[in-house]
């Protein structure tokens, strides 16, 4: 047992190494983060705090309360996309395939599983970097502009970027499983950079997208997430709020910038949202598990074959 865990935590360190020490592979990781805020800052903060005036009307807001407010749901969104995107673009498992660097771990005297759960762990550990990296960043911006956020904020923000990187690595290595190919790799990466964040509600409110597409994002755990990053990142700034405009003017706008969320009309609670993304989790993993048992299970049917044959 001991020397298992040595040997995970070996390989583990090793992945983590391999992912910081290719300069381009990390940069392509932070390319879709780099990409929002740079979007927010020059076309969509003006157009936010519009928003929020235009609901407000006649009622009086102060400019720091209407950054933080802005500056919030932009860093919800980068961390709700980053903790997904960078999970696919930090795997080691795809690169160690197409290197062909998996093959002498094939022969050496390591379990599968031991590797598999390596790959994971690197996977999570380096995303996990990665978007504390950029909750600092937020954080140290939030502090220029308009800092509201309380100890507990900060804490359900860092347990969301937890339980939504974790989602974004397992099902990266579930893909990742199924493939050897740099342009399969290449491929996914891009396409999840472009799309997640908008089938999960960071790019653009839920509620301004069709009905169809709300339906779909209604059974998304990332949806979840966005709205969880949402709710941390601007909970204290609602409250604060509330000393001048009234409740109903700021449920309104809770609804509109995807601080709360109906599931088909019904509200759904923070700690039914966190469930979801737990079980959500939980699910990956056992399918991940299934995974690397039936792969396992076939190679040693193959192994019998050609010793019989």
């Amino acid at each position: 047992m001991k020397s298992e865990f040595l040997k995970l935590s070996y390989l583990t360190s090793r992945n983590i190494k391999l992912y910081f020490k290719d300069k381009m592979t990390f940069f392509v990781s932070l390319i879709t983060p780099i990409i929002l805020l740079v979007l927010f800052v020059a076309f969509l903060n003006s157009t936010y705090q519009n928003s929020i005036l235009e609901i407000i009307g006649d009622y009086e807001l102060d400019s720091t309360l209407l950054n933080a407010f802005t500056g919030g749901w932009l860093f919800s969104s980068v961390l709700s996309v980053s903790c997904i995107t960078v999970a696919f673009c930090s795997g080691i498992m795809i690169i160690d395939k197409i290197n062909k660097a998996n093959i002498d771990f094939m022969v050496a005297p390591i379990k599968k599983s031991t590797l598999n759960l390596s790959y994971v762990l690197a996977n999570l550990f380096s995303t996990l970097i990665v978007c504390l990296v950029l909750l600092a960043i937020g954080l140290i911006y939030l502090a220029f502009i308009g800092f509201y956020l309380t100890f507990v904020d900060i804490l359900l923000i860092i347990v969301n970027i937890i339980l939504t990187s974790l989602l974004g690595t397992l099902i990266a290595n579930i893909i990742w499983s199924f493939t050897s190919s740099q342009g399969v790799m290449s491929g996914v990466c891009t396409l999840v950079s472009a799309l997640y964040g908008f089938i999960c509600g960071a790019y653009m409110p839920i509620n301004t997208m069709g009905e169809a597409m709300q339906g779909v994002t209604s059974f998304l755990p990332g949806t979840y997430s966005t709205i969880l990053f949402r709710q941390s990142f601007l909970n204290s700034v609602f409250n604060e709020m509330g000393k001048t405009l009234p409740p109903e003017m700021i449920n309104g706008i809770a609804e509109g910038f995807d601080c709360k969320f109906l599931f088909f009309g019904t509200d759904v609670s923070t700690l039914a949202m966190y469930l979801i993304i737990i079980c959500s989790n939980l699910l990956l993993l056992g399918a991940l598990f299934l995974i690397s048992y039936i792969k396992k299970t076939n190679v040693s049917k193959i192994k019998i074959k050609q010793k019989t044959v």
